[in-house]
């Protein structure tokens, strides 16, 4: 039997050079369509100042199944991330607090998602700016990850370029499958801040989608993966 393959995106969709002061979500709306994927984590979603809330629109029009990851909330609006999955969650998700010292608050997100073939795990989250704040939060997400049971992805803005103490050769270790794509800043991509790490899958392909341009800063980054486990080996998928 051949494994079913799941798209994956990331996208961190706000900008933060002019890109999108009005906060597109049409735009970000018809962008994720555009590709349709089984599973979305979305960063950098922002309602402070506003009187739309981006979480429950996005929610209403992506469908399926998503949790609101807010490391900020205040009388003006909330500030964080979402997960949203075409499948229901095989148990309630997970949400961690990462954050490291007075720097910003982080968050990661940890979902079963019950797909089709057998559970698959997708962790989300946004690192911080510092190198220590990353080694640190590095540490936590891999804490997160010690279930050898699914498949399982790490996804998000990891806001990682150096290689000495990075981020990418500490999670290679254990979640060697990855992108490499560049996608930051959008408009001549440089840094490959934004990344899909993957134990027992396989990447079938990968790719950015340069149009994204137009809303943020970073580019998108879309997988399509499938288990590298065979099906009959994968815990069967009971929904919650």
């Amino acid at each position: 039997m051949i494994s079913p393959s799941i798209r994956i995106m990331t996208w961190n969709v706000h900008g933060t050079f002019a890109l999108n002061p009005k906060f597109d979500l049409p735009g970000v709306i018809a962008l994720i369509q555009k590709w349709s994927p089984d599973v979305v984590a979305l960063q950098e979603i922002d309602s402070r100042g506003s009187s739309n809330n981006p979480f429950l629109i996005l929610e209403e029009a992506l469908g399926g199944h998503s949790v609101g990851i807010k490391s900020i909330v205040t009388t003006d609006g909330d500030y964080g991330q979402m997960l949203i999955s075409r499948w229901p969650w095989a148990a309630q998700p997970e949400i961690h607090d990462i954050s490291f010292g007075e720097y910003e608050p982080r968050r990661a997100v940890v979902a079963d998602v019950a797909t089709k073939g057998g559970i698959f795990r997708v962790i989300a989250t946004h690192l911080g700016l510092s190198i220590g704040e990353r080694r640190q939060q590095t540490r936590k997400l891999l804490t997160l990850a010690q279930e050898p049971t699914h498949p399982s992805v790490i996804v998000g803005d990891f806001n990682d370029w150096f290689w000495v103490n990075s981020v990418r050769k500490s999670l290679a270790q254990t979640f060697p499958e990855r992108t490499r794509h560049r996608t930051f800043p959008s408009r001549w991509p440089l840094m490959r801040l934004d990344r899909i790490y993957g134990r027992d899958i396989r990447i079938v392909e990968s790719f950015i989608d340069p149009e994204a341009k137009a809303i943020s800063d970073h580019l998108p980054v879309i997988a399509d993966v499938v288990p590298a486990l065979p099906l009959q080996l994968m815990k069967p998928a009971t929904a919650a």
